[in-house]
């Protein structure tokens, strides 16, 4: 996965947007106005993802591109990096993952004024 391929991914889900809100090179998906994806345009191409904090121990456990999220809350987000070692599919299943967790924690009314 390449990051035009990751941005193409991201934004086709429903609700997303696309900002930069910290800077000019932390490029930030959001669904419904919360952060569900983000990396830096700036560096070797790492994403940081949102995961249920057992899951996201077992990942870094088996997997060493999978690292505790990088100026992150250690304990809820993940920095995957993109280095070959991880196929696509896993890393759409990471990213879908994280885009759930941040669906399920929306309000009801919030839900259903974005279509989800």
């Amino acid at each position: 996965m390449n990051i035009e391929e990751y941005r193409e991914y991201c934004i086709a889900k429903p609700a997303v947007t696309e900002t930069f809100p910290f800077d000019e090179v932390t490029l930030v998906f959001k669904v419904a106005n919360k952060m569900f994806a983000l990396t830096g345009l700036d560096k070797d191409f790492s994403i940081n993802l949102k995961c249920d904090p057992e899951r996201a121990i077992e990942l870094r456990e088996e997997f060493p591109a999978i690292q505790p999220g990088w100026h992150m809350n250690k304990k809820h987000w993940n920095t995957v990096h993109i280095d070959g070692s991880l196929k696509d599919d896993f890393i759409k299943e990471l990213i879908d993952h994280s885009y759930e967790l941040i669906v399920k924690s929306l309000s009801k009314k919030i839900r259903e004024e974005n279509g989800l």
